[in-house]
């Protein structure tokens, strides 16, 4: 893979950056507890809204943690994306982002799998400027291949990517997500053997995985097992700083549909937040309700009064 640089990022930015950083152990001291974000800027954030004035107005909300929803593309103003880090940083707020849909490491077009690394290279680099902790990346689609050539595939482009990382994003984690279609790269299994051979962790969301069984991975017994499982593979102490999702979800036999309000549909929640709380389970737990704030902090309090 040839050598990247991401357009309008020097080194000079890339030293400022890490300056505003703490240590990645003190970050881990910080994940001991676990903090609710909400998915993109709040909705009913006031008018002239964007990411900073979103992050003031989630934090007078009583949210202390934002999944900064770059979707469609990475920013590119550097300055921009500084000072997203300063007000997270001033505010206390947790970051973590989403990176671009438009990804596929398995994929068998050259131009398309090199673009697709670029993407999440630039996702990587801009969470290293603003001081996000991970970023959310849905990895690939089979395209009919067997599931272990394309782990191997994806595994190849991981390596590209990592190699990278003391350069451009030495503090980010990168987080291969689990994924809500049977067509998709991304059982809880292939995500935590990637974390455990490149030394990351995934994201891990229960409600995908719900979906992409169509109903199972849905209560305390089989969350816990999910724990069990990614503690296997990473280590007790990963549980303190995990990067998750949740939702309420619509599904069928071909996974997931769209997400749902918890209160519209048959997540158990309650008891999702139980397990979390029993377990003491740490780090970002992302709602990723179509009612963005209301969820976050219904799921908040809830967690709160157990």
């Amino acid at each position: 893979m040839p050598r990247y640089t991401p357009r309008g990022v020097y080194p000079e930015r890339r030293r400022r950056a890490r300056s505003t950083r703490h240590d990645v152990a003190f970050f881990s001291t910080l994940l001991t507890v676990l903090h609710v974000a909400c998915p993109g800027v709040p909705r009913s954030t006031p008018s002239p809204g964007g990411t900073i004035k979103g992050l003031e107005y989630a934090k007078k909300l009583g949210i202390d943690a934002m999944e900064m929803e770059w979707v469609q593309r990475v920013p590119s103003n550097v300055e921009h994306v500084e000072a997203i880090g300063q007000k997270a940083r001033d505010l206390s707020m947790k970051l973590t982002i989403h990176a671009p849909f438009y990804v596929n490491l398995n994929a068998k077009d050259k131009v398309i799998l090199a673009a697709s690394k670029k993407r999440i290279l630039q996702a990587l680099t801009m969470g290293q400027i603003c001081g996000a902790l991970s970023v959310c990346v849905h990895p690939a689609f089979y395209l009919g291949m067997d599931p272990e050539k394309a782990y191997e595939n994806v595994r190849r482009a991981t390596d590209d990517i990592m190699k990278q990382k003391s350069k451009f994003f030495p503090d980010v984690n990168l987080g291969y997500e689990t994924m809500g279609k049977p067509t998709q790269f991304g059982t809880l299994e292939e995500v935590l053997r990637l974390s455990k051979e490149f030394g990351i962790y995934p994201c891990v969301d229960p409600a995908h995985m719900h979906a992409r069984s169509n109903g199972a991975w849905n209560s305390a017994k089989e969350w816990n097992q999910m724990f069990d499982l990614y503690e296997k593979y990473l280590g007790k102490s990963s549980l303190n700083t995990m990067h998750l999702h949740f939702s309420g979800i619509a599904y069928g036999p071909k996974g997931e549909k769209h997400h749902l309000k918890f209160e519209e549909s048959d997540a158990k929640w309650k008891e999702f937040l139980g397990v979390l709380k029993k377990r003491k389970i740490g780090g970002v737990l992302v709602s990723e309700s179509p009612a963005m704030e209301e969820d976050a902090l219904l799921l908040k309090k809830a967690y709160e009064k157990l």
